[in-house]
């Protein structure tokens, strides 16, 4: 059975790009139902549109509330038939409907080790700025499970990326960033093939 993947995404949502791509290619069997932003003029929307997927911009303030956006996203998701959702580069926290319902089905990625250089407010340049800070040899790249607290569902795969002398916030970010498409596609491939079996979060 192919994965019916939904993914949210605020910005440009390379992941989901890569992940389109491999569906295409044939590489990951999978289907890409449904493309959702927060944010009208994300690039992701564009490109999901540009690529035959149903897209929608649904926010807080489009829906007229926290619970309004939860329950529209929800809606959205299980209409399109979605059995997995991928977060690629979702800037907003999920609420309790769609945890809930879609619990054990979250995927997220993040730009270091997990659980040490998560939590609010770890995203992006703070998280390079925060592992070349505390002395770590090595970073990484962590694929895990979404609930209700940042950064603190289930590990699902990690890779090591070392942190290499002289290294800054920016060129470790530029070689994590270009590695991290291609490894959310492996786990997919690996989660398909029934090789990488999802815990219960």
């Amino acid at each position: 059975m192919p994965l019916k993947i939904g993914f949210l995404a605020s910005h440009n949502g390379s992941s989901m790009r890569a992940i389109v791509a491999a569906i295409a290619e044939r590489r990951l069997d999978g289907e890409a139902r449904l493309a959702i932003s927060n944010n009208r003029e994300s690039p992701a929307l564009a490109f999901a549109r540009e690529h035959g997927i149903p897209a929608l911009h649904i926010s807080r303030t489009r829906a007229g509330g926290d619970f309004e956006c939860d329950r529209a996203i929800v809606d959205a998701l299980e209409q399109h038939g979605v059995d997995l959702v991928v977060l690629s580069g979702y800037m907003r926290k999920l609420g309790p409907e769609t945890l809930s319902r879609y619990r054990g089905r979250i995927l997220n990625i993040h730009p270091g080790p997990l659980p040490k250089f998560g939590g609010q407010g770890m995203y992006g340049a703070h998280v390079h700025e925060a592992v070349i800070a505390s002395g770590e040899p090595v970073s990484g790249i962590t694929i895990h499970l979404v609930d209700e607290q940042y950064d603190q569902g289930p590990v699902i795969v990690r890779r090591d990326v070392p942190v290499e002398q002289g290294d800054t916030a920016e060129t470790l970010a530029a070689r994590i960033q270009a590695l991290e498409p291609a490894f959310f596609v492996e786990t997919l491939q690996q989660i398909a093939a029934g090789a990488l079996v999802l815990p219960q979060s």
